[in-house]
């Protein structure tokens, strides 16, 4: 008889966890009569126009960075790698922040330089801002889909005559478009789910309605509209699933040589990217740090974030660990795997909706540590089963076959063999999460206890009070925070490929 592995019974619990808050939020929206009204549409109108103008505008970014990056020999060319990607270490609401108030008459350059410049505000403002902070999807997956191609069909077409750009075009793009599409996705989910920018550059998108809704006791409506939401966000994820791209074995990579004057015009290109996205967020701070000192910060607003963060990552990495060996078993554990993933497609405002109306149910739970916890467990749990199965499928199986005929019992196999193999996975996949906690700025507004004030929440409050100086030490700190989880990160992968490629 066939034995039910131990790690199935934990999956399908958390598996019905994960789908619990759609579940509050089908029941809670029962209650609203308005499922479209005129100001729902304009809400729809708005959030679907931010979220194509920024896939389009980090596809137009990203893609030209991706060619330069994979094939474009130059002297530094994996800082440059870095620093195109380090916007995606920052929180967008950071980008916002610092871009509201550099700009326009009156803003910081202006004061600085006596340069009046127009204001980052509305839907211009808004583009322009997640596009700067999104582009990087569409960099990381489309180079790594240019880094496998072979090289020679455009030697073949520049033999024929075709012009380098012609190659490029017509030869290379149209063989990345799944890489393409994969970024733009995410662009656009990012775009989709933002609460920060939308907010603080005054567009009334989805989540910044349901924000508002929420404060005004709205909770029902409020659910609607994240269901609302929801659907835009499944079919965005269907209409990717269906673009297809050509398959075809790697091989060797294209190298383009350029001039020295050619180099600099690229870098020239793409410079004012990197001063709006990480040099001017810096510039802004420091200057407000120099000029207002600490304020009214207080330390114990960083131990606050670090302190849920760690907890949150903690208790991702203890259910990931079943449900990425579950996925790894059989087909129904890869279907508990992926019910787990629709967390990460929920916005932080949708799960705060659906998590507030649990509290409500709960009194003992509502507006405590351990529902900010919760939430931010649902919210992030794939970042931790994805890491935890990547380094789980390296396992050499025939080391947990040994241990077995050896007479140990599976539970002391996983303790001396499974876990310690896999403890880097775990250790990253913690990491991952430990930082989206720290970022997440709307479900810990609405969940988080009273007084407990976090880096991000703090962040926000003295932007609605209009005190943007005091937003340098949390700013600067959330910056710190993300750079270094990113090295982290980065060098976790450096030593995997050295290992990798040693006899």
């Amino acid at each position: 008889m066939k034995t039910i592995p131990l790690s199935y019974l934990p999956s399908a619990l958390i598996a019905a966890l994960a789908i619990g808050p759609i579940i509050v939020l089908a029941v809670l929206a029962s209650e609203s009569a308005q499922v479209f009204d005129p100001h729902n549409i304009r809400v729809m109108i708005n959030t679907l126009t931010l979220m194509s103008l920024t896939a389009l505008g980090a596809t137009l970014i990203g893609v030209p960075l991706a060619l330069f990056t994979a094939y474009v020999e130059t002297p530094l060319r994996k800082t440059w790698l870095v620093l195109l990607t380090a916007p995606l270490a920052m929180p967008s609401y950071i980008g916002a922040f610092t871009l509201y108030a550099a700009f326009g008459p009156g803003g910081e350059i202006d004061n600085a330089l006596g340069l009046s410049l127009p204001a980052v505000r509305g839907m211009p403002g808004a583009v322009m801002v997640m596009t700067l902070y999104t582009y990087p999807f569409v960099l990381l997956t489309t180079r790594s889909a240019l880094r496998s191609l072979d090289a020679s069909q455009v030697n073949a077409a520049r033999t024929l005559g075709m012009s380098l750009p012609g190659c490029l075009f017509s030869v290379v793009l149209p063989r990345v478009t799944r890489g393409i599409a994969a970024g733009a996705l995410l662009a656009a989910l990012y775009a989709l789910s933002d609460f920060g920018t939308p907010a603080i550059m005054q567009v009334d998108t989805f989540t910044r309605v349901i924000y508002v809704e929420y404060n005004a006791f709205g909770l029902s409506q409020a659910a609607m509209l994240s269901l609302q939401l929801l659907c835009i966000v499944a079919l965005l994820v269907f209409i990717e699933s269906r673009v297809t791209g050509t398959k075809e074995m790697p091989g060797r990579p294209l190298r383009l040589w350029p001039g020295r004057w050619q180099r600099a015009v690229m870098v020239s290109a793409f410079l004012p990217v990197l001063i709006l996205a990480i040099m001017l967020p810096l510039s802004v701070f420091s200057l407000w740090l120099w000029r207002e000192g600490s304020g009214n910060f207080e330390l114990q607003y960083a131990f606050n974030s670090a302190y849920a963060s760690l907890l949150a990552a903690a208790v991702a990495v203890l259910l990931a660990i079943p449900v990425a060996h579950a996925a790894i078993r059989s087909k129904s554990g890869r279907v508990m795997e992926r019910i787990t993933y629709l967390g990460f497609g929920v916005p932080g405002i949708v799960m705060g909706t659906a998590l507030v109306y649990v509290g409500l149910q709960l009194p003992w739970l509502y507006q405590t540590l351990g529902l900010l916890v919760i939430a931010y467990v649902l919210r992030f749990l794939p970042l931790a089963v994805g890491a935890v199965r990547t380094a789980s499928e390296r396992l050499d199986p025939s080391l947990v076959s040994a241990a077995r005929l050896l007479g140990a019992r599976p539970a002391e196999t996983f303790r001396r063999i499974t876990l310690p193999l896999t403890v880097r996975g775990i250790v990253a996949g913690a990491a991952l999460v430990f930082l989206e906690a720290m970022r997440e700025l709307p479900a810990t507004l609405m969940l988080g206890p009273t007084g407990f004030e976090t880096l991000a929440t703090y962040l926000w409050r003295v932007y609605e009070a209009g005190y943007f100086g005091h937003a340098a030490i949390p700013g600067l700190l959330l910056i710190l925070m993300s750079v270094l989880i990113l090295m982290l990160m980065l060098s976790g992968e450096r030593r995997a490929e050295i290992e990798l490629s040693d006899p």
